[in-house]
């Protein structure tokens, strides 16, 4: 699969099989994924590899559609918040490279922003200096949505003097 094609045929997953996923797999892709665009190099994002304890404590929806496999993704904070707003951005990019390369292996990821709020940070012992960007369900899919309609990208794009 060209990158094109992940691009345009990646999916959130709502509900997943209940095939483990192979973690040799998934650190190469993690590990691939960390070649995200990222400010000064500083390589903010941090993974933590989400127990079934913790999964049932943080209680998303139907047990984050019963993927084999959670993580969760968190961004160093900083100081200022120009370079917490870059943290974020590369994480979002390194989060975005993973589900294609994911996706590319037939893997699909649910993203959830669940781990924006305290019990969800609690739950992951989250401390103040890290946000956390997505918790991720990752696994393969039991079934996949269809493409829905976008803009014309032509409609987005404004040439300025």
């Amino acid at each position: 699969m060209d990158v094109a094609e992940a691009i345009r045929t990646r999916r959130h997953i709502k509900l997943f099989k209940p095939d483990p996923v192979d973690m040799d797999k998934v650190q190469a892709w993690l590990e691939a994924a960390s070649y995200a665009p990222n400010h000064r190099l500083n390589e903010p994002w941090e993974i933590l590899v989400v127990g079934e304890q913790t999964r049932q404590a943080i209680n998303h929806g139907p047990n984050f559609g019963n993927a084999p496999l959670v993580l969760a993704i968190l961004s160093k904070r900083a100081e200022k918040q120009v370079d917490r707003d870059e943290n974020l951005i590369a994480v979002s990019c390194f989060i975005q490279n993973f589900s294609l390369l994911a996706h590319a292996e037939g893997v699909g990821v649910r993203w959830t922003s669940v781990g924006w709020g305290d019990p969800a940070r609690q739950a992951l012992g989250v401390d103040d200096s890290y946000d956390v960007v997505n918790i991720l369900g990752v696994g393969y899919p039991a079934e996949v949505p269809q493409v829905r309609e976008r803009t014309p990208i032509t409609e987005k794009i404004r040439q300025l003097p």
